[in-house]
């Protein structure tokens, strides 16, 4: 199905899924059609019943971003289903409205996981708070506890930046990766709280944030961490996306027979 097509299917499918009175419009006792008619679309989204056509026949090609907020409202579509209608429309998503986006509440499978995985782990949200952690992750980093904030400490706080020979990397990519999270979204309250603490506390901070560097993943997968009595240890670091969230599940694990494997299990059997 070409993408014309894909766009009509879906605006003809989901207007079938809404009645009128959810609308605000009458029912009537002589309807034909499950749903909205196209017409009734059109009145609700408050463009013409001509265009909506073309839309759904695959005519129209190029509707705007506020038709297709309009079209979203009058379809009552989720965040999920609004961002799959601004695809089939060849545009780029807009960002998650507050409102839209997940509660940040660690579903009870990740911290299960988080309990029996083996290797440190915790879970961060999309203002790099600290939600939840492992006693491994605790054993690895003790600045990881739950309530703080990861850029915080990493910026402000002595004993985390000790724990990190890399420090200059490792804030380069944090902060890269701040700003692709936040991309257009620099109304959000909580990122400019988040980033004038930041700017306020730390010249470093200052300095990458005035650089405009953007980077989704980083610099790389390798975590540096200096562990008192056993040197720096050398891990690869994993970042995995909750399903259903705005939450990231961060990993760390070791290559067999590394000096990071051979502490992994002593810590493993003194807990044991």
């Amino acid at each position: 199905m070409d993408a014309d097509r894909a766009l009509g299917g879906f605006l003809r499918a989901r207007r079938e899924l809404v009645t009128p009175p959810e609308v605000g419009l009458a029912s009537g006792s002589r309807r034909r059609v499950p749903g909205l008619r196209r017409e009734e679309v059109a009145l609700v989204a408050g463009i013409s019943a001509e265009y909506y056509l073309r839309l759904e026949q695959g005519r129209d090609r190029n509707p705007s971003a506020q038709v297709l907020e309009a079209l979203a409202r009058a379809l009552r579509l989720d965040a999920e289903a609004r961002a799959h209608l601004w695809l089939l429309a060849g545009m780029a998503p807009p960002m998650p409205r507050e409102a839209d986006r997940p509660e940040s509440e660690v579903p009870d499978g990740i911290r299960v996981l988080l309990d029996t995985i083996g290797v440190p782990a915790f879970v961060l949200d999309r203002y790099r708070t600290v939600l939840a952690v492992n006693a491994l992750a605790r054993a690895l980093e003790p600045s990881l506890e739950v309530g703080t904030n990861r850029l915080l400490s990493l910026f402000t706080d002595p004993d985390a930046r000790s724990a990190h020979p890399d420090w200059e990397n490792n804030t380069a990519s944090v902060v890269a990766q701040l700003r692709s999270d936040i991309g257009a979204d620099d109304a959000d309250p909580r990122f400019k709280d988040l980033v004038r603490h930041l700017s306020a506390e730390s010249a470093r901070f200052r300095e990458l944030w005035a650089r405009h560097d953007v980077s989704a993943t980083g610099s790389d997968d390798a975590a540096q961490v200096t562990v008192e009595g056993n040197g720096t240890l050398i891990l690869r670091r994993e970042r995995l996306f909750v399903d259903g969230t705005d939450l990231v599940l961060v990993i760390y694990h070791p290559d067999p027979g590394t000096a990071a494997a051979a502490w992994l299990d002593g810590v493993r059997r003194a807990d044991g």
